[in-house]
């Protein structure tokens, strides 16, 4: 089993405390050894560390850091359902960008989540991956990831 705090220290990184949910939802649920997360916007103690358009308010360099707040969120909250070093596969990656008209570079903003997540377990880390452009996004966040993992 990957030990999931030490791989992020790695990075000088730590499991963040989940926040709550902004509407009628739970952040993780677990189905057998799945755990589906809800969307995770970049919150950091309760609160969106950036909000605007990717393209025009923010660089891609700067949302892809923000696709790795979301990832890290994604992990805390499968916590919430599951041990964290339970972990054995991410299977799925969604990736929703809020990015200006003609912004079409949604892939490396979501390499934020991918690249961390291949830095934590390796090949289990490489997941079928999606990564949308959207109008908006809740609290005109940048970015929001949502996660699929398969746990022992």
């Amino acid at each position: 089993m990957t030990d999931v705090r030490a791989k992020l220290a790695e990075k000088g990184l730590t499991l963040p405390i989940t926040s709550k949910p902004i509407a009628a939802y739970v952040p993780a649920t677990r189905t057998g050894n799945l755990v589906f997360t809800a969307g995770q916007l970049p919150m950091v103690d309760g609160k969106i560390v950036r909000e605007g358009k990717v393209g025009s308010d923010l660089t891609v360099d700067e949302a892809k850091a923000l696709a790795e707040i979301c990832a890290l969120n994604a992990l805390a909250a499968v916590e919430l359902v599951a041990p964290i070093d339970s972990i054995v596969k991410v299977v799925r990656v969604v990736c929703y960008v809020n990015g200006a008209p003609g912004f079409t570079a949604q892939p490396a903003v979501a390499n934020g989540a991918s690249e961390l997540f291949m830095h934590i377990w390796g090949e289990a880390g490489i997941a079928a991956r999606s990564a949308l452009g959207v109008a908006e996004l809740p609290l005109n966040a940048p970015v929001e990831v949502e996660l699929t993992v398969e746990v022992k």
